[in-house]
């Protein structure tokens, strides 16, 4: 695995501003005994789920659909809040952040673009998260131009992002939150609505953010996607983990 991992980067450009995160094995992202039940729904989405992630390397979650993969996600993150269990984010209970702290922390691309793009044009999507940061201009303007460039969006600049096709808003999503360099990804379906060639230069990128020290989850049905990027495979079915890769035996229903 980590012979084509270095096969592959060969070659990729080098990110503006960049920054290596420390190596820890620490948890980064701790679930302990995590349901969800959609209000009204008898029967629930998520059932004891236990996982732990460290801040780096790539994970995948597959599973059929409605199995709870998104939901996993998503409570990851504070959009949802489990039913039972708890979360705990470096340390703390995920409830003890506001959504701005998390999203400092762990960037995420939803699985519709539409949700999450909402700026006035292409270049203000992809900078916005730098701007936000409080990044010097200079170094809003090279990552902005590194990430239109590498995801062939340059000559959508000043287009409102809403006007692009879909696989435009895909390749925007992403360039938007990999801009912003968080120490975590999360990536729901990162390869819909890509070509094979575009979906080529972002395994490369998804491998030069690992190389820094980063870790990233990705949910997909795609999987040669999945084979070719994942060191952790979690298998969801029927609300539970099925399969673990990296688990010494905490990790399954």
């Amino acid at each position: 695995m980590a012979e084509k991992k270095t096969d592959i980067r060969k070659g990729t450009s080098c990110i503006p501003g960049g920054s290596c995160i420390e190596e820890s094995g620490a948890a980064f992202l701790k679930l302990c005994q995590i349901g969800f039940s959609y209000p009204g729904k008898r029967s629930p989405v998520l059932s004891g789920i236990n996982l732990t992630f460290t801040g780096e390397g790539i994970t995948a979650i597959v599973g059929p659909n409605g199995c709870g993969k998104t939901t996993l996600t998503k409570l990851m993150v504070g959009i949802l809040n489990p039913t039972s269990g708890t979360i705990t984010l470096e340390g703390r209970s995920l409830q003890e952040y506001t959504l701005a702290e998390i999203g400092r922390r762990i960037g995420y691309v939803f699985q519709n673009p539409n949700h999450q793009l909402f700026c006035s044009n292409v270049a203000e999507e992809v900078g916005f998260g730098l701007t936000h940061l409080g990044e010097e201009a200079e170094i809003v303007r090279e990552r902005v131009d590194f990430y239109l460039d590498y995801f062939e969006l340059l000559p959508y600049r000043y287009q409102f992002p809403l006007h692009l096709s879909y696989g435009e808003k895909r390749r925007l999503a992403i360039a938007a939150v990999l801009a912003s360099e968080p120490g975590f990804l999360i990536l729901d379906e990162p390869t819909v609505g890509l070509d094979a060639y575009r979906k080529k230069l972002l395994v490369n990128q998804l491998y030069k953010v690992a190389g820094l020290g980063r870790g990233m989850v990705i949910v997909s049905h795609d999987s040669g996607f999945v084979k070719q990027v994942a060191e952790r495979i979690i298998t969801l079915e029927n609300g539970r983990v099925k399969r673990d890769s990296g688990s010494r035996g905490g990790g399954g229903p």
